[in-house]
């Protein structure tokens, strides 16, 4: 096996036998690092330090990660002219601050008739919020409910 470490100039490749001695020298212990290497690495360093170092990276890696916002804005069939710019309004700063924007048309009882009025909406909506978002998941009929999907532009 190959044998890296700190107090180690040259990665060395020696048997088990000896790798073990020379971290019992050292004080240390041998940790395989890559088990599917030809021939495997393993290193000569205080486990503990080295498990404390992998929960630090982890950390650091979720850390950095973006999480991912979902608003939803709920529409009628027959959505007002000022409702419907009132709720562009706020899709709009939605979108600004990084947030997916999930519309909706929720139909009630025999409402379910005017599903083109709906559509017809949510493509108004994506088409007054194009400099911002862009489609994810054009209008698509589940149950009572249109949903749309809309995703943040990517700032260049």
């Amino acid at each position: 096996m190959r044998v890296v470490g700190d107090n180690i100039e040259q990665p060395k490749v020696m048997s088990l036998r000896e790798a073990l001695r020379l971290a019992d020298e050292m004080e240390l212990d041998l940790i395989e690092i890559s088990p599917k290497a030809d021939p495997p690495v393993c290193r000569i360093a205080d486990y503990q330090k080295f498990l404390y170092q992998q929960k630090k990276k982890a950390k650091e890696l979720k850390a950095n990660q973006t999480k991912v916002v979902v608003k939803e804005i709920r529409f009628g069939p027959q959505t007002d002219d000022h409702d419907y710019n009132f709720k562009l309004k706020h899709a709009e700063n939605f979108l600004k601050e990084g947030a997916k924007v999930k519309a909706y048309v929720f139909f009630r009882g025999r409402s379910i008739v005017f599903k083109e009025q709906g559509e017809i909406l949510l493509l108004r909506f994506a088409t007054d919020l194009e400099e911002y978002a862009k489609v994810e998941m054009m209008p698509k009929l589940d149950g009572k409910k249109m949903n749309m999907m809309l995703a943040p532009k990517s700032k260049k």
